[in-house]
């Protein structure tokens, strides 16, 4: 059973990712969609809570869900995938570890700066990390298939 504390971050990365949907000017028929995929990432992402407890390999895995569902949603909806991975990865956003680097860099912590830093670039890493893997894999699959049916052709196969 889901805590009411999961409950409320799910409803919050929902109603983030429908904000900048329409911020974004996503049309009425897609926003619902677009919503949806905040929602799924940030689910994901908590999911992956019990697997570990280290944020970086959860935003990765997290990243990895907003893209898969964005290639996904864009071929049945037919438009572009961009617009529901942007829309889904906004829950992930590091803004508090970003935050937390520029605090600690004003109150000239400089030690705990650049942890801290660090931290934010390995999150941001395994955001575009995440991204990249699974919409490189359907495109690459995307520019294989007509090849690939084109020579099973050729030789007289069937599909």
């Amino acid at each position: 059973m889901l805590s009411m504390e999961y409950m409320i971050q799910l409803a919050s990365a929902f109603l983030g990712s429908m904000g900048f949907a329409l911020l974004f000017h996503i049309r009425r028929e897609k926003l619902l969609l677009a919503s949806l995929g905040g929602l799924l990432t940030w689910g994901v992402y908590l999911a992956a809570g019990g697997l570990t407890g280290e944020d970086v390999p959860r935003f990765f895995l997290a990243s990895v869900a907003a893209a898969i569902y964005a290639e996904v949603m864009a071929r049945v909806v037919k438009c572009p995938a961009t617009l529901f991975a942007v829309t889904a990865a906004i829950p992930l956003v590091p803004g508090g570890s970003l935050y937390k680097t520029m605090q600690y860099f004003m109150e000239q912590e400089f030690a705990l700066c650049s942890v801290q830093g660090l931290n934010t670039m390995l999150l941001a890493m395994a955001i575009a990390l995440g991204m990249l893997c699974p919409m490189s894999l359907f495109h690459f699959i995307r520019q294989a298939g007509p090849g690939l049916e084109r020579r099973r052709r050729a030789r007289g196969e069937r599909g």
